[in-house]
């Protein structure tokens, strides 16, 4: 169950570093470079207590996968990005691929 804190952990630190990546404008504003930066540090730090218990390919599939859906999300309510059906279709499926890893799969030792 740790495994799976610090992988939140580490999702969450990431949508946190890769929405403040769109705001610093090529790393040319200060403090959202800054929250980039120590948002990925922070991201790969916690990814890498997963790891230790978990399969590479597994550990990477939940990250990115619900990284890309939180992503979406943010950009969504927060930037007032569009989704079209075929975006919403995608993310469904991604979304659907996450929880077939975690409920079926034997290679997530659960």
């Amino acid at each position: 169950m740790k495994a799976y804190a610090f992988l939140v952990a580490a999702i969450v630190a990431e949508v946190i570093a890769t929405t403040a990546l769109a705001r610093a404008e090529g790393f040319t504003r200060l403090w959202p470079s800054v929250l980039t930066v120590a948002g990925y540090i922070v991201a790969f730090w916690c990814l890498s207590f997963p790891l230790r218990v978990m399969p590479t390919g597994v550990v990477y599939a939940i990250w990115s996968g619900l990284g890309i859906v939180l992503i979406a999300l943010v950009a969504f309510f927060w930037a007032k990005q569009a989704l079209d059906g075929a975006a919403i279709a995608g993310l469904g499926l991604i979304l659907a691929g996450v929880l077939v890893i975690n409920l079926f799969s034997r290679s997530v030792g659960h």
